[in-house]
């Protein structure tokens, strides 16, 4: 007996047989949907699905969920975050209105220096509390596997405790997440460089994967705070602990960060919204994932990264949130899909399948999330009556996400 049973949907959307990769150029634009159909679980998996023509007679459940008018989508990954903060910026909000710019405003001791401040004199019960709201608030707009990053510490005790608040995360709410030690993320007051640079490396590193609080280590490869040659010595030394890079990439210059996150063997890149033909030459034929963030870019009114450009030259493409205090303060999974419409010409096809299958590789999660797949785990979520999948993206802002699904079981 199925322990979930789903009749009646309108389109079981994301139905593969298999997901031995992600998907890439032309591919992206197809995104299989089922018409009519049905979907059971069992034992939090997903057990069959089909036509509801061909639903066996003899298929019983012990719980029943008819999705007439509804649409079944495999649960958003959002594969950028940083979800564990002290509080929100707004104050900085009102300088961008009145022209201050990113630089200008953390030159004055705001963005990251002043999330880092707040984050130091908060306990780390008090951080968890505040951190678990944002938990559950992107759970309710579908998201159910999440990568979260530590950054807003800057010292070895602060940034281990971020990462035990995110782990933490992951056993308190049904979400799946991955960490990532984002020590280097901007260089702290009392520092030089260098000399936060061996903190990072021979402090911290170390501290971080002796309490195994991390499966990912990044960088901000940016001008004003990490080189490419900063970003290799400690992609290099998060290797040898077993982190495996994923680096913050061309977002205000071409910084260079898409070459060094390559040349490291990144999973992924993410920002790139200052990339060209160069950038994405080198990125054709790897394993890593271009990851946009069309939250911060609309936030911070950066240009969108070029992702027509990047799909034909048959590149693969992610599509994150970057959840953070200053520049997203939103994990809104169906608001980014629909600025990667509107503002990077992505059909909505390409978009879903940047937001679950590619995102779903760029944490290696491909094998159990990102698809409709026989034997993956039953992390689902059923919209409101709607008339198509365009609809999702069309509709900015609204909610549609009425039912979200962790392991087959009904969140309330």
């Amino acid at each position: 007996m199925a322990d979930l049973l789903i009749t009646h949907i309108k389109g079981l959307v994301q139905v593969r047989e298999s997901t031995p990769a992600p998907v890439g150029g032309s591919a992206m634009a197809e995104l299989p949907v089922l018409s009519d159909a049905f979907l059971a679980v069992e034992a939090g998996r997903i057990k069959a699905f089909g036509p509801m023509h061909e639903l066996p007679s003899s298929l019983k459940a012990r719980e029943t969920v008819m999705a007439t008018g509804r649409f079944v989508f495999p649960g958003f990954v959002d594969s950028h975050t940083h979800l564990v903060f002290a509080a929100f910026r707004e104050e900085e909000f009102v300088m961008k209105i009145k022209g201050a710019t990113y630089a200008e405003i953390a030159a004055k001791g705001g963005g990251i220096l002043n999330s880092a401040a707040k984050l130091r004199a908060m306990p780390e019960e008090e951080l968890l509390q505040r951190s678990l709201v944002r938990a559950r608030e992107i759970l309710s707009t579908g998201t159910t596997a999440v990568e979260i990053k530590s950054g807003y510490g800057l010292t070895t005790e602060d940034e281990l405790k971020m990462l035990r608040v995110a782990r933490r995360i992951g056993k308190e709410t049904p979400l799946t997440v991955k960490t990532t030690f984002l020590g280097a993320h901007a260089v702290p007051k009392g520092h030089t460089k260098e000399s936060y640079l061996r903190l990072v490396l021979e402090e911290m590193i170390p501290a971080v994967a002796a309490e195994k609080l991390a499966d990912y280590i990044d960088v901000f490869c940016e001008e004003g705070f990490f080189s490419v040659d900063d970003t290799l010595r400690i992609a290099e030394a998060g290797k040898k602990y077993g982190m495996r890079p994923r680096i913050h990439a061309n977002q205000l210059h071409r910084s260079g960060g898409v070459q060094a996150g390559v040349k490291s063997g990144a999973i992924s890149v993410d920002h790139l919204e200052n990339i060209g033909e160069e950038e994405i030459e080198i990125l054709r034929g790897t394993a890593t994932m271009p990851t946009a963030l069309p939250g911060a870019a609309f936030f911070l009114n950066l240009p969108m990264p070029p992702a027509r450009q990047m799909l034909a030259a048959g590149l693969p493409l992610a599509i994150a949130s970057d959840y953070n205090p200053g520049s997203s303060p939103s994990g809104n999974m169906p608001l980014m899909i629909s600025l990667a419409c509107i503002r990077m010409r992505l059909t909505p096809e390409e978009a879903i399948n940047a937001a679950t299958l590619n995102t779903a590789y760029a944490l290696d999660l491909l094998g159990d999330l990102g698809s409709i797949t026989m034997g993956k785990r039953a992390n689902l979520f059923i919209t409101k009556p709607i008339p198509s999948v365009a609809y999702v993206p069309y509709a900015y802002g609204s909610s549609l996400v009425d039912t979200v699904i962790v392991d087959g079981r009904i969140q309330s």
